[in-house]
């Protein structure tokens, strides 16, 4: 094989990586949508649906980040969480442009992506997230969620667990020089 030829194999590889992962994103925003769409054509605002004795179906509005977290702020945060969310969008891009062959690491980054695009959407569109999915025992209840906030948390889950799997350098080879 020419010199070359091995990069722009590798350069084509990584292409197709890239346009993969970005697929699993668009497909994390998109089953998002639906569900949040059907949710919000299905139920009223605050309206419960008990599917077993510890799942409900719940229509809820967040304008904070997670677990409500500023939602009584006043109407700022949902620029200041937009403009989080674009810049995140942006980092996410990028890394995986850069690590698109690292297939633990950019399928993490890809539910990552996917959540945040799907959570922006709301912001951008009415100005809270959609909230749906609540888990609950013995009275107690866990705060609302969706597929986005899913796809956010099984993201950052498996980039720790890559980041645990990483070879690290030993320390002892690293040159006295620094």
């Amino acid at each position: 094989m020419p010199e070359g030829a091995a990069g722009i194999v590798s350069r084509s590889a990584s292409a197709r990586a890239l346009t993969g992962w970005l697929l699993l994103a668009a497909l994390v925003v998109l089953l998002d949508r639906l569900s949040k769409e059907a949710v919000l054509e299905a139920l009223k605002f605050m309206q419960v649906i008990e599917f077993t004795g510890f799942f409900n179906l719940v229509l809820a509005f967040n304008s904070g980040a997670a677990f409500s977290f500023l939602a009584d702020a006043g109407g700022w945060q949902r620029w200041f969480f937009s403009a989080v969310a674009v810049l995140a969008a942006l980092v996410m891009l990028w890394l995986l442009h850069r690590h698109a062959t690292e297939r633990l690491f950019a399928f993490s980054i890809s539910m990552l992506l996917g959540g945040a695009i799907g959570n922006l959407w709301d912001r951008l569109l009415w100005g809270h997230v959609v909230d749906f999915l609540q888990f609950h025992a013995l009275g107690w209840y866990f705060p609302a969620f969706n597929l986005a906030d899913s796809a956010i948390t099984l993201g950052a889950g498996l980039l720790m667990l890559d980041a645990f799997r990483q070879p690290r350098a030993d320390p002892r080879s690293a040159s006295a020089d620094g």
